[in-house]
């Protein structure tokens, strides 16, 4: 699921934005939309309707205070996309100048990078060149999209097992240690993406095994947010098990990813602490 942020003044056509994008993006559109304040549990809210009139197939609406409407309960951002991300193809989310997601900016509101494009209105948003830069941006991931990915295997049919591996960020080693606030990730473009892929070949390649996904998150991952996910579909358990083993094994050793560590007390590159 690509998601994408459109930020800017009240008067400066954010939903007019979502609209377009919406009508103009192939596949299943989701929307989310920040309120300032807890809204009223209307379905034919002012800006959730527009969003809806205009194609998606589902819209949420996210306050301060992690309040949500269409379901009811508490919700973050990225609790948000999380749900949605398995059954959607993009979600645009209106608001969250703070959020580390892609975004695009309208008029002279500051917003945090990653921004793609900066327009002076919605109205005016040149369509192409924002869906141009989100399709060069990571997919947003999670493991439950890719074990979906590969239960729509051809050879699903023949498989009795799922196996998968989650890491996350470590708050901490020991109970003394200071805590880690974020890790922040940096890829050699190109060759990690050439290095991920032979390793899902050769990992697909052996015998028993249908389908392996592989992927980890650059930027920014915050303490306790998974990192890197390996899914495999194997006949069973065993050889699951073992290619998801050696694929974290290999993914670690042989993608060039470098870890910046960033704690209360100080800042350091891994790599550079261990050279």
């Amino acid at each position: 699921m690509q998601v994408l942020g459109i930020v800017g003044a009240s008067d400066s056509g954010k939903t007019t934005l979502v609209e377009r994008l919406v009508e103009r993006s192939d596949g299943r559109v989701a929307t989310v939309k920040h309120c300032t304040h807890p809204p009223d549990v209307d379905t034919e809210g002012k800006d959730t309707a527009r969003h809806r009139a205009a194609g998606a197939t589902e819209t949420v609406a996210l306050t301060d205070d992690g309040e949500w409407f269409a379901t009811g309960g508490s919700r973050t951002l990225t609790e948000t996309l999380d749900a949605l991300a398995p059954d959607y193809d993009y979600a645009f989310v209106e608001g969250y100048s703070d959020a580390a997601i892609p975004k695009v900016v309208l008029g002279d509101r500051e917003a945090a990078d990653p921004v793609l494009a900066r327009f002076d209105s919605g109205e005016g948003a040149d369509l192409d060149v924002i869906l141009d830069a989100l399709a060069e941006r990571d997919p947003y991931v999670t493991l439950e999209t890719l074990v979906a990915s590969v239960k729509r295997s051809p050879d699903e049919d023949r498989a009795g097992a799922i196996a998968t591996f989650t890491g996350r960020v470590r708050a901490r080693d020991g109970p003394e240690d200071p805590p880690t606030e974020h890790l922040e990730f940096e890829r050699y473009d190109g060759v990690a993406q050439e290095r991920m892929a032979t390793l899902r070949a050769d990992l697909e390649a052996r015998d028993g095994v249908h389908a392996v996904a592989l992927h980890h998150k650059t930027g920014v991952v915050e303490a306790g947010e998974d990192i890197v996910f390996v899914v495999v579909l194997a006949g069973h358990r065993g050889e699951a098990f073992a290619a998801v083993q050696d694929g974290i094994n290999r993914l670690k050793d042989e993608v060039p990813l470098f870890k910046k560590e960033v704690t209360v007390d100080e800042e350091f590159w891994a790599h550079e602490r261990e050279g």
